[in-house]
């Protein structure tokens, strides 16, 4: 080291600076080669976490830290990864990864990792040493888990037994180990330590054992090491107890009692022996036999099973010769010496039941009515018993749940009687099943069974499966087509059961029901007889009738309500009034001083259908040669009124025709043609003035169309339910005398601004008109209510509303119909 101090100082004076370079060279290469032969010695922990300090090679190795980088300062391990690393700008050497002292050294005392430093310009290599130092990181490890030793229950105190100890990775007082053994009576424990410091572990016996005490004893072993802190680890000894034959067999007492009836078959079972040995293997397995002093008698009526102890019968048992027999038995196991155990039987022979009782059926009354009264007799019975005593004394008992019991007559005689009301639809047939019992111990017993038919009465009438049906059928039907079939059911059997369906016939308006429907006697299926008309007859109700073929018959009736639905079968027909140009045409005098939208006429119609089917428009044909009319009419309301100031170049004469067509499918249309005379102011009729005033009446409602639509609304919606709540309290009230609407109601027609609608029962029909301005009329029809239809007068709403109101008007006609 000095004389590199030497070289180094020789380098930096102004006189070194002068030498050759030659000469600096050797002296840098003899530096290099000297420095190479210089050692650093750390120390560092096993398991130390990253970052951990180990030393300043830098400083300790006397390199400047500003020299690591450019002189290329590296540190090599043989082997040994990564284990440690130098932070370049501090030149600290620190732990880089786990270092595991045992991974790397095993059970080794030293244990280093030894570091190459190197260094250039000029080369330099340090060597430098870490030691490792163990830490106590491994708990004892025994190799198994569990410890068996096997002692038998002969062996005296004292005797030893070795055991396998436990090891310990870490080196050092970390790897020294000491046991403990866990409180035990019978055991202990001995350690000794061997010429070559290893230790030597017995269990040592202190008490005799008894296998058939304690079979096995749980035990365990505990190591700890002497490391800080203590790790232990537990190791469980099973020790088993091996058998020695020092039991005999034994019984649970030393004498039985068995007792067994006469004439029992052989192979009858008197007693299964269950003998004990406390003893294990072939020391603890025995068999039985009978004892060499035992009669022959006892030997040829029993015999015993030498495996499992069961005493049977081999013999026909008699209790009048012998009821008494007393047999000794042995129980001998197969150690060495062999030991046995005894017992006696005593079996009692009893007198046995051997009869059962005999039961006899007579004088049976069959099939019963079900409407027999209580008592009515069904059969005789009458049982005997071959058996005396207490075994020939019989009893008899019937099934539980049977409308029948048992009336005892004579000493073993009985009658079966009717003891409660029968119902054949409920229960058609009785297994009645008598039973006789002997006072026997055991009892024996016999049984019989009667069957008890119950014969029909016609007690039930046809039923519906609900009282009243609705059935829809379109007008204009075929005749005779299917519409709806009935269906009854009776509770009965055979002709009690078998219907037949009628109508109840009544009258329909001025003719009889049957001229409309008709039903089949025996499917029930009802037919149309005729061609349905809505417009005539809109609800047909009447009844059907289900009768059995009972005596006397019963009989049930059920109410068909029928809808006819309407279909378009009506055109539009005009009301023209009395007054005109004769069928067909209307005539109508039009002042010319009239200004735009003036309403000069207007066209009724009606239409004997309904729905939709009744909801008519109007529209304007176009002129003859395409002129232009002054004239429009109102889609629905069928108002004729100017579209703009008529002039004298007007023809005096207006010839209109209006198209009035409906809304079914496919639609039917009207003509109807309107003849207009224009005069001068002067000549305007009343009627003009009407409807001048009519027209003002309107630009007034206009003004007020939202207030009226809104009533209109409320009214729809009230009048639909006052509407439900009748048609409910009709629904439950009795049934009319009138099955259907006569002929003689009118029809209701109302045309107003959202168009004419009708409701038609009948051909002949009336008007709501009147002088004041046109109004909007808004209906609701029920199908199934024979009141007229309500009309309700919404107030004065022109054509600008009457398309958005009658759409109203539609849907809750629609909703009542359907």
């Amino acid at each position: 080291m000095e004389l590199n101090q030497q070289v180094f100082e020789m380098l930096i004076t102004p006189e070194g600076r002068l030498r050759s370079r030659c000469l600096l060279l050797s002296l840098l290469l003899l530096a290099a080669w000297e420095a190479g032969s210089g050692q650093v010695r750390y120390s560092v922990p096993e398991e130390a976490k990253h970052g951990t300090f180990v030393g300043r090679i830098a400083q300790d190795l006397g390199l400047e830290l500003t020299e690591l980088v450019p002189r290329l300062f590296r540190v090599a391990s043989k082997g040994r990864g990564d284990l440690l690393e130098v932070n370049l700008q501090n030149g600290i050497l620190f732990v880089n990864s786990r270092i595991d002292r045992e991974e790397l050294c095993g059970r080794s005392v030293e244990c280093s990792i030894h570091l190459e430093v190197i260094v250039n310009r000029p080369l330099q290599v340090f060597h430098v040493e870490v030691e490792v130092k163990d830490i106590n990181d491994n708990p004892p490890v025994f190799p198994v888990k569990e410890q068996r030793v096997l002692i038998s229950e002969s062996r005296l105190p004292d005797s030893l037994f070795p055991l396998e100890g436990a090891s310990d990775a870490d080196v050092g007082s970390n790897s020294v180990l000491t046991y403990k053994l866990s409180s035990n009576e019978n055991f202990a424990l001995d350690v000794k330590t061997n010429s070559d410091d290893s230790t030597q572990i017995g269990l040592v016996l202190r008490k005799s054992l008894d296998r058939e005490e304690a079979p096995e004893h749980n035990l365990f072993l505990m190591a700890t090491d002497q490391g800080k802190p203590e790790l232990t680890a537990t190791v469980q000894l099973l020790v088993t107890v091996l058998d020695v034959n020092d039991n005999a067999p034994s019984f649970g007492q030393s004498e039985y009692e068995a007792k067994i009836f006469e004439n029992s078959d052989n192979g009858t079972i008197v007693m299964r022996l269950n003998a004990s040995d406390r003893d294990e293997g072939a020391n603890g397995e025995f068999s039985y036999s009978f004892n060499s002093l035992v009669p022959s008698m006892v030997s040829n009526q029993f015999r015993i099973d030498p495996n499992t102890g069961e005493i049977v019968i081999q013999g026909n048992l008699d209790f009048e010769n012998i009821n008494l027999y007393k047999i000794r038995i042995d129980a001998t196991d197969k150690g060495h010496p062999p030991m046995a155990g005894h017992c006696t039987i005593l079996v009692k022979v009893l007198d046995k039941n051997d009869n059962v009782p005999q039961i006899a059926l007579t004088s049976l009354s069959l099939p019963v009515r079900e409407d027999a009264h209580f008592g009515t007799v069904i059969a005789l019975i009458s049982v005997s018993d071959l058996d005396s005593g207490a075994n020939g004394q019989v009893t008899c008992s019937l099934t539980p749940h049977v409308p029948f019991k048992l009336v005892s007559t004579f000493k073993n005689y009985y009658s079966l009687v009717l003891d409660s009301a029968l119902d054949r639809e409920s229960v058609a047939n009785y297994e009645v099943v008598v039973t006789a019992r002997d006072g026997g111990s055991p009892s024996l017993s016999a049984t019989a069974s009667v069957s008890v038919e119950v014969a029909d009465v016609n007690d039930n009438a046809p039923a519906f499966a609900q009282p009243e049906y609705t059935v829809f059928v379109k007008e204009n039907n075929p005749p005779g087509c299917h519409i709806f079939t009935v269906s009854a059911r009776d509770a009965d059997a055979q002709e009690n059961a078998l219907v037949s369906y009628s109508l109840v016939e009544r009258r329909v308006g001025e003719r009889a029901l049957s001229s409309y429907v008709s039903v089949h006697a025996e499917s029930g299926k009802v037919y149309a007889l005729q061609p349905l008309d809505h417009e005539e007859l809109e609800l047909l109700q009447f009844q059907v009738s289900a009768r059995d073929a009972g005596v006397p018959p019963l009989g049930s009736n059920v109410t068909l309500q029928v809808f006819v639905l309407d279909e378009n079968d009506n055109a539009p027909a005009l009301l023209l009034p009395g007054t005109g140009g004769g069928a067909g045409v209307l005539s109508q005098l039009v002042a010319r001083s009239v200004g735009a939208g003036h309403v000069v006429a207007k066209v009724r119609a009606v239409d004997a259908d309904s729905g939709y089917n009744a909801w008519l428009s109007y529209e304007l044909q176009p002129a003859a040669g395409g002129a232009r009319s002054p004239f429009r009419v109102g889609l629905y309301t069928g108002e004729i009124s100017t579209t703009r100031a008529l002039d004298e170049v007007d023809a005096p004469r207006q010839r209109l025709l209006v198209l009035v067509k409906d809304h079914g499918e496919p639609a039917l249309t009207a003509t109807a043609t309107v003849l207009l005379s224009l005069e001068d102011s002067g000549q305007a009729p009343k009627a003009s003035s009407r409807a001048s005033t009519g027209a003002a009446g309107a630009e007034t409602a206009l003004v007020d169309v939202n207030v009226y639509l809104i009533i209109a609304i409320c009214a729809v919606s009230s009048l639909l339910v006052l509407t439900l709540l009748l048609y409910t309290a009709l629904r439950c009230s009795a049934l009319p005398s009138e099955g259907a609407r006569g002929p003689g109601k009118p029809t209701l027609v109302c045309s107003s601004a959202v168009g004419s609608w009708s409701y038609s029962q009948q051909r002949r029909q009336r008007v709501c008109s009147g002088e004041r301005p046109p109004k909007t009329d808004l209906m609701a029809f029920s199908p199934s209510l024979p009141a007229c239809p309500v009309v309700v007068d919404m107030g004065e709403l022109q054509d600008l509303n009457g398309d958005r109101l009658s759409k109203v008007s539609l849907n809750f006609h629609n909703y009542q119909k359907y």
